[in-house]
């Protein structure tokens, strides 16, 4: 295994670099007005087209975590973890055909400004510094972290800290030319990633075929993966018994079977999907159609993203056992190890794609914590009446101590990222507010007599009661109740499953604010007018959700 670049792969990544930061700069010049506006800056208001919102959104989905969290999971689970991205691609047909009308019926720009007008100024504020903390500490962390990690282990020395830094100009200098640049740089990355995604799991399967005497054949190195590692393709995990050994159980613990799939595997994704700033900003400068066909275009590349980002972490697992991949010491290192084998020139394209999914969730991420910051905070209690001008340089402000911040947070791990696996870390601890936020965001959107107490009462509830759950259910309440088990996590305690844990409190907090809203009025005066001309879809609009489903049904009844 060769972990250094030759001169090769050194062009390549040079190339890339070269033509995503020149079309960017040629977007910037070619759309920059006299004055930019908060509009222009923040959404690129009705200049993406319904590809580039699609890609747009997949390439600020893809990120380390994916290459990097998803591919150890891959490697320790198996294909069970394809459930984040096929589960996406039907709540990106329910977002498109149900939540995005209401937002640009209403002309939504950000997430506070939803529960503003739903709700109140309270709510608001409330849950913009919640965001603020997640996209900062969680989310822009992990994806540094992960993507650094991965690139200095292809380096094959020790530039963590001169890698990080690099990734963070390069989101930067991407993010300070607003969301227009963003968006059409997004499609030349999703394209690199794609197709040196495609190529990495290629070589990953050949490499496996060859060393199981197949020769250079990736069918061959696919069905090797089959007969070799069968318990890693099947989408649903049985419960453990009393005899189940303790590496089950802990992937247990990460994709408890069949009941994730009534609880928290749909409060990731719709609320991920629906309630986010920094996936829904792509859609929400866009006109209804757009929007939709935008949408949905992003659902059927997220059906063939587990081939991108799983299958070489299984091929991995499979090397490894049969001692190929001596020196891999942890999951997270799984991507990496496969990078290693690639040629001169290929290697060069993957570390593009991996450079490609960080930089553009940076960007992404980075824009997403600018809107919120200027135009929910800054522009409302810090600054009143401040100019358009104004907003716009305190979003690139924002934009470069937002970097600097998960810089110092992520130097030397604080955060014990690399301990729980990448994928794993961003799951579980975005899932401390995902029920709240998702109830709150459901239920104003679809119930008229939802209150802003209620709301209120909800994401204090939903963040409590995934507290209890996650760290003190089983101790209080015992190992199994009437709606959970708590399995041994192998460090002398017990747990229940995050996925669980963020059903069960989805399901209390939906009935807190219920039991609220009804000591209000019948229809809140702020309730949103909804009529069902909103809803109605194109055929074109049919079509492709047909596909996707059709498609997702085969996929499930294949590797049940």
């Amino acid at each position: 295994m060769h972990t250094t670049l030759s001169i090769g792969d050194i062009i390549v990544f040079v190339i890339y670099f070269v033509i995503v930061a020149g079309y960017g700069f040629w977007i910037y010049q070619k759309k920059k007005k006299d004055k930019t506006d908060t509009k222009d800056f923040f959404l690129a208001e009705g200049s993406l087209t319904w590809w580039a919102i699609g890609a747009s959104l997949i390439a600020s989905n893809i990120s380390a975590e994916q290459f990097i969290g998803m591919s150890g999971d891959g490697f320790f689970v198996g294909i069970a973890v394809a459930a984040y991205e096929w589960i996406a691609a039907i709540a990106l047909i329910i977002i498109a055909v149900w939540f995005i009308p209401i937002y640009l019926k209403n002309k939504i720009y950000t997430m506070p400004q939803f529960l503003k007008t739903r709700y109140n100024e309270t709510v608001a504020l409330i849950m913009a510094v919640f965001w603020l903390f997640l996209y900062v500490f969680v989310n822009l962390t992990s994806i540094l972290y992960l993507g650094a990690l991965a690139i200095n282990g292809l380096l094959g020395g020790d530039y963590l800290h001169v890698v990080m830094i690099a990734l963070s100009v390069f989101a930067v200098i991407i993010t300070l030319g607003g969301m227009k640049v963003i968006g059409y740089t997004d499609v030349i990355q999703v394209s690199v990633l794609i197709i040196g995604g495609l190529a990495t799991t290629y070589m990953a399967l050949t490499l496996v075929s060859e060393k199981f005497g197949l020769g250079r054949d990736a069918i061959a190195g696919f069905n090797a993966l089959l007969k070799d590692a069968p318990d890693h393709f099947h989408m649903i995990l049985d419960k453990p018994d009393a005899a189940s050994p303790q590496e089950y159980i802990n992937k247990y613990l990460v994709l408890p079977g069949i009941l994730m799939y009534a609880a928290g595997q749909w409060i990731v994704n719709l609320n991920y999907w629906g309630c986010n700033q920094y996936i829904t900003q792509r859609a929400l400068g866009a006109n209804l159609e757009t929007a939709r066909k935008g949408i949905l275009f992003a659902g059927l590349l997220k059906i063939m993203m587990p081939l991108i980002v799983m299958l070489p972490g299984i091929a991995a697992y499979v090397l490894h056992k049969n001692g190929h991949l001596p020196g891999l010491t942890s999951k997270d290192g799984a991507y990496a190890a496969i990078l290693g084998f690639l040629p001169s020139g290929l290697k060069g394209l993957s570390i593009a794609a991996l450079t490609a999914a960080i930089v553009a969730s940076l960007a992404g991420k980075a824009n997403s914590i600018a809107t919120i910051f200027t135009l929910d905070v800054y522009r409302k209690y810090i600054r009143k009446g401040a100019s358009e001008a104004s907003q716009v340089w305190t979003g690139r402000i924002t934009v470069v101590v937002a970097m600097l911040l998960g810089i110092l947070f992520t130097w030397n791990d604080l955060l014990g990222i690399g301990g729980e696996g990448g994928f794993t870390f961003i799951q579980k601890y975005t899932g401390f507010i995902s029920p709240g936020v998702f109830a709150m965001f459901l239920l104003g959107m679809f119930w008229k007599r939802t209150t802003g107490a209620a709301a209120v009462a909800g994401i204090i509830t939903g963040f409590g009661l995934c507290v209890f759950f996650n760290q003190f259910a089983p101790q209080v309440l015992g190992h199994e109740t009437f709606f959970y088990t708590a399995y041994p996590n192998g460090k002398g305690g017990y747990e229940i499953p995050f996925l669980i844990c963020m059903g069960l409190s989805f399901m209390f907090t939906m009935i807190v604010m219920i039991a609220i809203s009804f000591t209000g009025p019948k229809v809140n005066p702020k309730a949103f007018i909804l009529d069902k001309a909103m809803f109605k879809i194109s055929p074109a609009t049919t079509v492709l959700i047909v596909i996707t489903l059709l498609l997702l049904s085969a996929l499930y009844i294949r590797f049940w």
